[in-house]
């Protein structure tokens, strides 16, 4: 059994913030303007409207780009929570 829930919906919302729910039922809107500090793959993220190109990759677990740039799931999940307790 996998430790993290599956990603089952990704919104982009303003910004660099996006509305994540899991199979789990956690769900928030998290921030991820961090990954524009990094190169590389994370580089096209930079444009907004790339950045709110992304999508639920249900094979993956997590949050992709058409660049096939993408977060751990366990990162985006460990946000999510943090994020869901800040606000409850």
């Amino acid at each position: 059994m996998r430790s993290t829930p599956l990603l089952i919906e990704a919104k982009p919302l303003d910004g660099y913030a996006v509305h994540v729910r899991f199979e789990d039922g956690t769900a928030a809107d998290v921030d991820l303007s961090y990954l524009l500090e990094y190169g590389g793959v994370f580089e096209p993220l930079r444009d907004p409207e790339f950045f709110r190109r992304l999508r639920a990759d249900a094979e993956a677990g997590t949050i992709v780009w058409p660049n096939d740039a993408d977060i751990a799931p366990e990162t985006l999940y460990a946000h999510a929570q943090r994020r869901a307790a800040a606000t409850a």
